[in-house]
């Protein structure tokens, strides 16, 4: 610990005033600016999604170009996320909290002003990183300051920020857009941002202990190389197969270009897992690994991969469905999907507090199979298909999944020591960006190869397309049946002795 004013921790005195569920008013001030910072900074992440048309005139560039306006975006997550979990060890609460608003607010700035493509995509990658330290902070100080019968309804308030945010994005740049300019997407955040900055900067304490473990460079090269690589890679198996394979050099030069990034990511990140596991022996692992000694985080971060992966590859099917077979305009499809995202959000807390009183099974076994019947359905979507009832599935899809992501957060990091706290949810953030790619690279291959197959036997572009869609859900639906099993043998975690002495009265 240093002798700095910044570096002091919190104290949890035994004659502060405590609410019923065991937080201090100050703990508690602490957790609600986190969980008002984290939901402005995860709004940007899906924002730019409708802006794609409107950017390409404005800016003059391909849609290959503007697309990547969402993929750097998504590559720096995987980039830092890992690394978070050694951030969060060196450096204190409010010194994370003041370093991720501030890269957030400086890239949010950047974008209302960019005067072109590469400072805007520039802009995405400053915003990325600052969005990458907030999660892992807020499940790190929320582990960390809530007591462990607690924990779940807090939790619950965390699925509102993940869910409600990203899906409010693309219906709030859609209305944006018909009435103002794309820079104010960002102009109208920023005020929001540099205000919570202020706030937090005044307001956020210090939590837990900060250690002086020196930074592995190599660990930091061979993380970039493996999460950053296996992610684009699995980006572009998505757009190749998006816009067909051909034999011409540019199709050969891409493919080339994917395997490569693909073999580069898979060969730095068995490097980046051997190093770890040497560093960890002396306690200087930039993502310490030990926490996957727990089988219960283990079997929790399986679960998590294949339902984040089934639910990023809906979330991104279902859109191309309802604009080019249903249809709709991009407004109406925010519109369409967001009643089932404040359903999963809303619900977060409830499910909570039945997870705190219940534990995870009686949630998280029909939250899987409510999810698995959702997709079994949508293998059925045809150019037919009432949009109500497309509205109705989706909410029940998110309710499903709100019943599962909350007591899966919640027994994952509860199983794990309280040092360990950081990097568990640095495993956590990884695991839903390389399952999230993982799923809409395997949805949209599956769609597009079954569109064209379908295409070159005569049938009409539409019922082509829709055939494509049934086709991704049913292979989504095929592995969400792993959620089903998976679901029997996640627990809720007694509770941690040691967690328990830090609010002992």
């Amino acid at each position: 610990m240093t002798a700095d004013t910044d570096s002091l921790r919190t104290v949890h005195p035994s004659s502060a005033i405590r609410t019923t569920s065991g937080i201090s008013a100050r703990d508690s001030r602490v957790i609600w600016l986190l969980l008002g910072a984290a939901f402005v900074v995860i709004l940007n992440e899906t924002i730019m999604n409708v802006a794609i048309p409107h950017l390409m005139v404005d800016l003059n560039i391909t849609a290959l170009a503007a697309q990547w306006l969402t993929t750097a975006f998504m590559l720096t997550m995987a980039v830092v996320i890992p690394i978070t979990g050694f951030l969060l060890q060196r450096f204190t609460t409010r010194q994370a909290f003041i370093g991720g608003m501030t890269l957030f607010s400086a890239g949010t700035l950047t974008a209302f002003v960019a005067p072109g493509f590469e400072v805007l995509l520039v802009a995405r990658v400053i915003q990325a990183s600052g969005t990458a330290i907030m999660m892992p902070l807020l499940m790190t100080t929320i582990m960390t300051l809530v007591p462990a019968h607690a924990r779940g309804r807090m939790m619950g308030r965390v699925s509102v920020v993940i869910s409600v945010a990203p899906a409010i994005g693309p219906t709030l740049s859609g209305i944006i857009l018909e009435t103002l300019n794309w820079r104010w997407m960002f102009g109208l955040v920023l005020p929001i941002a540099l205000v919570m900055l202020l706030i937090g900067a005044k307001w956020v304490t210090n939590v837990g202990e900060t250690r002086k473990a020196p930074i592995d460079a190599l660990s930091i090269v061979l993380s970039a190389l493996g999460f950053g690589g296996i992610v684009y890679g699995l980006s572009q198996i998505g757009g190749a197969a998006a816009h067909g394979s051909g034999a011409d050099a540019a199709a050969s030069a891409a493919a080339m270009s994917l395997w490569i990034s693909l073999s580069v990511g898979v060969v730095a990140l068995a490097l980046f897992i051997w190093r770890q596991l040497r560093l960890q022996r002396t306690d200087s692992a930039l993502l310490d690994l030990r926490v996957f000694s727990s089988a219960n985080f283990s079997i929790a971060m399986a679960q998590m991969f294949v339902l984040s992966l089934a639910f990023f590859g809906a979330l991104t099917v279902l859109p191309i469905y309802l604009q080019n077979v249903v249809g709709v305009s991009p407004l109406e499809t925010g519109l369409i999907v967001l009643p089932g995202a404040l359903i999963m959000g809303f619900t977060g807390p409830l499910i909570g507090r039945i997870y705190d009183r219940w534990g995870t099974r009686v949630l998280i076994i029909p939250g899987s199979i409510l999810a698995a019947a959702v997709l079994w359905f949508y293998s059925t979507l045809t150019e037919f298909t009432p949009v109500w009832v497309i509205v109705a599935g989706q909410v029940l899809l998110s309710l499903g999944l709100a019943m599962s992501f909350t007591p899966l957060f919640t027994a994952s990091l509860g199983s794990l020591k309280k040092r360990f706290y950081s990097y568990g949810s640095a495993v956590v953030g990884t695991v839903q960006q390389v399952a999230g790619a993982t799923g809409i690279a395997i949805f949209i291959t599956v769609m597009s190869a079954v569109t064209a197959g379908a295409q070159s036997a005569g049938t009409a572009d539409i019922a082509a397309q829709a055939a494509g869609v049934r086709a991704a859900f049913l292979v989504g639906a095929i592995v969400s049946l792993l959620t089903v099993v998976g679901s029997f043998f996640v627990r809720k975690p007694a509770d941690d002795p040691e967690g328990e002495q830090h609010f002992a009265h």
